[in-house]
C-alpha cells in the first residue's frame, strides 16, 4: 500500500537520514519495500546534489537527469514515495541559497530550481511543502532579480522597464495561484472563499504553523498589485491582501522576523479606510520590525526610507536610514546573507536617485 502522500510544510527528511547500502540484488517478497526505500533516498539525495550545484551542467547535469528517469519510470507506489521524498528535499533546500554571498550566482541557479520544483508538483500537485516552496522562491526571485531590475531601468529605458514589469507581474501571480494552491490543499474551497468573504475565510487560519503560506501568498498578491496601477481588477484585490497579512499579524507579529510588520511599512500608506496617519502607521511597524530583527536586516531601512521618508520629503532621514542599511555586516546573520546583500543594492539605488526624489 503506498504511503500517504507528504503532507507538512517543507520538512524534509531525506537531509537527516544516512544513505542506506544498495543492494546488488533483490529477490524475495521483501524486494519491493527496500526499493521503494532505496530509491527515495537516491532521489533524496540526488535532489540535494542539485541544491548544492553538484549537478548543474554538461555532463555531471546529463548524469543527473539520466539517473532520474531511471528512477522514475517504474509506476506505482514507488513513483509516488519517490516523488515525494524528493518533494521534501527540494522544498527543504531554501538555506543553501539564502546564505549564499554572489546574489548574481543565485540570478542564474534559481530558475532552475524553480523549474525542477514544477516539475515534481505536476507529478504531485498537493505537496504543500513544494507549493510553498514554489510560492516563496518565485516571490523572491522576482523581488530581487526582476523588479529591481525594472526599477533600474526606468531612468534609462522606459519600454525596456515597462516589459520587466509586465513579467514581475506574471510570475508574482504564478508564486500567489501556488500559494492558494497549498491553502487550498489544508483548507478545501479556502480560494474561493478568500474571494467571497476575505475576512471570513482568513479566520480559517488558526495555526501559526499555516503561516508561511498564508504571508508569502499575501507578499505575491501584494507586489503583484505593486506592478499593476493600470490593472483596476487586480487592484481590487487589495481587500484579500489586507485580510491575509493582517492576519499573519494577529496570530504571529514575530513570523520570520516582523515579515509582516516589514511588508506593511509600504503598504499602509495604500490602506483603503484605514484609520489615523497612515504613514504614521508605517513607522510604527517600521520601529516594531526592527526590534523583531534586532536591527540585522536591511529590508526594513529601505522600506521605511523609499516610503515614509520620500513622501515627507525628508531628505536627512531617508538618507539615514538607507545608511544604516548599508551598515548592516551581511555575513553577521549568514542565513539573512543574501536578502541583506539584496538590499543592499537598492539601498544604494536610491541614496543615487536622491535628486530625483527630492524637491530642494
Amino acid at each position: 500500500m503506498c504511503r500517504p502522500e507528504a503532507k507538512d510544510l517543507g520538512r524534509a527528511t531525506a537531509s537527516t537520514r544516512m544513505m542506506a547500502p544498495v543492494p546488488t540484488a533483490w529477490s524475495g517478497a521483501a524486494s519491493n519495500e527496500v526499493a521503494m526505500d532505496v530509491t527515495a533516498q537516491i532521489l533524496g539525495l540526488l535532489a540535494l546534489l542539485i541544491l548544492r550545484g553538484k549537478v548543474l551542467s554538461g555532463s555531471r547535469a546529463l548524469a543527473g537527469a539520466a539517473m532520474l528517469v531511471a528512477l522514475l519510470a517504474s509506476a506505482g507506489c514507488v513513483k509516488k514515495i519517490a516523488i515525494n521524498k524528493i518533494g521534501d528535499a527540494l522544498a527543504s533546500g531554501g538555506a543553501t541559497f539564502s546564505s549564499d554571498d554572489d546574489p548574481e550566482l543565485i540570478r542564474q541557479a534559481v530558475p532552475f530550481s524553480l523549474k525542477l520544483m514544477e516539475s515534481f508538483l505536476a507529478e504531485s500537485p498537493k505537496h504543500r511543502g513544494l507549493l510553498l516552496a514554489a510560492c516563496k522562491g518565485f516571490t523572491e526571485y522576482t523581488y530581487a532579480f526582476v523588479q529591481q531590475d525594472a526599477d533600474e531601468a526606468e531612468g534609462r529605458n522606459l519600454e525596456a522597464a515597462k516589459v520587466l514589469r509586465v513579467r514581475a507581474r506574471h510570475l508574482y501571480l504564478r508564486a500567489r495561484d501556488y500559494g492558494l494552491r497549498g491553502l487550498d490543499a489544508r483548507h478545501p474551497g479556502f480560494a474561493k472563499s478568500l474571494r467571497d468573504d476575505p475576512r471570513a475565510a482568513v479566520k480559517r487560519i488558526r495555526s501559526a504553523k499555516e503561516l508561511p503560506l498564508v504571508y508569502w501568498t499575501a507578499a505575491s498578491w501584494g507586489l503583484a498589485i505593486s506592478t499593476s496601477k493600470d490593472n483596476p481588477e487586480l487592484i481590487a484585490d487589495q481587500p484579500i491582501v489586507e485580510a491575509l497579512i493582517d492576519r499573519t499579524l494577529e496570530i504571529d507579529e514575530g513570523f520570520e522576523n516582523g515579515a509582516a510588520h516589514a511588508f506593511l511599512i509600504n503598504y499602509e500608506p495604500n490602506r483603503p479606510g484605514g484609520k489615523g496617519d497612515p504613514l504614521e502607521r508605517s513607522r510604527k511597524h517600521f520601529e516594531r520590525a526592527v526590534e523583531l530583527s534586532h536591527g540585522e536586516l536591511a529590508a526594513p531601512f529601505v522600506a521605511m526610507a523609499e516610503t515614509v521618508s520620500v513622501q515627507k520629503q525628508d531628505r536627512a532621514e531617508f538618507k539615514s536610514l538607507l545608511e544604516r542599511a548599508l551598515a548592516i555586516d551581511p555575513d553577521a546573520k549568514p542565513e539573512w546573507r543574501l536578502e541583506n546583500m539584496v538590499m543592499q543594492r537598492r539601498a544604494r539605488w536610491l541614496l543615487a536617485r536622491g535628486d530625483e526624489l527630492f524637491v530642494e
